[in-house]
């Protein structure tokens, strides 16, 4: 069965082949795996609260208990036609990637088995045994562009009956992106704001997602690139102090500023174009009063190194879902850490 391209990915979920006995969702963006994990899993039919017909095992603990993957993808239901044995958090383990080449080479009658995994290269070992598998399928999730933030929010509204400005919908989309749980949170926080109404407005956006000034977001960014620690604390010391959620923008503008570093330099590499040359070509086109600084990034920074910094990104912005609490100090951190590997380069 092989792998689906990354814009058929929500087609195929839409209508899964019921031959596909191992699933594999893998990609940089943790919240879109788990979010089509979750859609999968709820095509499936099983009762996703049934602990006998859903059996949900950790990757590394099937990484340090050898067989037991296996023995539950072979395990007859009991109370059910079929079980449904989902994985999280798989990665380079080789236990696990030679236990599901055991099952792509046997399939399980009676089971499915659906992997969530990070950001797994070409040629990583459990990528390469499901796409060489008939009866398995790899599908690819990466971070949000415009198409598919604008369906997080078509979806959202939808749901709640409502539309939404122009001027609004192109403010709430500087906000979102790089991360799909983190997006789908955010228009759900502004959706419940707005409950009462026909029609989202620009001022909805600017008080419930908290824009207090794109200018001052920017700031921040630049610091990091810039590897100004002071400036970088000020910065984001007077988003927070606003009172507004400004965790997650942060965030995902970060993302989506070290995305862009990795395509130019990835540009840069194979073209053998300078810096300048780089951002003059950029589509969309970085704006003028930035180009200093993002050419000055991009001699700082390798494709490689941007990669990394996107990986920890997606990570923190994973940590503070899982520990709201502790939002602003995950960001915090990832984000002066950054900015001091960047001065020091």
């Amino acid at each position: 069965m092989a792998q689906k391209k990354a814009h058929e990915v929500d087609g195929w979920l839409a209508r899964p082949d019921g031959a596909v006995k191992i699933v594999l969702l893998y990609g940089p963006d943790r919240g879109l795996v788990s979010e089509r994990a979750r859609l999968f899993a709820g095509k499936t039919g099983l009762p996703l609260d049934d602990p006998f017909s859903v059996v949900r095992i950790d990757a590394g603990e099937a990484e340090q208990q050898p067989g037991r993957l296996i023995d539950e993808a072979r395990t007859v239901p009991m109370f059910s036609d079929r079980r449904l044995v989902w994985i999280r958090n798989a990665g380079a383990g080789k236990t696990f990637a030679e236990e599901i080449k055991v099952l792509a080479g046997d399939p399980p009658r009676d089971a499915v088995i659906l992997i969530e995994a990070g950001d797994l290269k070409k040629g990583a070992a459990l990528r390469s045994v499901v796409e060489g598998a008939f009866a398995a399928i790899a599908l690819p999730c990466y971070a949000d562009e415009a198409k598919g933030v604008d369906a997080v929010i078509d979806d959202e509204l939808q749901k709640a009956g409502m539309t939404i400005t122009l001027e609004a919908r192109q403010a709430l989309r500087r906000s979102l992106g790089g991360d799909r749980m983190a997006s789908r949170g955010e228009v759900e926080k502004l959706v419940l704001y707005a409950q009462g109404k026909d029609q989202i407005s620009l001022e909805d956006v600017e008080l419930a997602i908290g824009d207090v000034a794109g200018l001052s977001v920017d700031e921040v960014i630049d610091s990091v690139l810039d590897g100004r620690l002071d400036v970088l604390e000020t910065a984001f010391a007077r988003l927070v102090a606003s009172g507004n959620n400004q965790i997650y923008p942060m965030l995902a503008a970060a993302m989506r500023q070290f995305q862009t570093l990795h395509a130019l330099r990835g540009a840069m590499d194979s073209k053998g174009q300078s810096a300048a040359a780089a951002v003059a070509g950029a589509r969309p086109p970085v704006f003028f009063s930035r180009r200093r600084t993002v050419e000055n990034a991009l001699q700082r920074w390798s494709a490689s190194g941007a990669a990394r910094v996107l990986e920890r990104l997606q990570n923190a912005v994973l940590q503070t879902r899982r520990r709201p609490e502790l939002a602003e100090a995950i960001a915090r951190h990832t984000l002066l850490a950054i900015a001091l590997d960047s001065g020091r380069r």
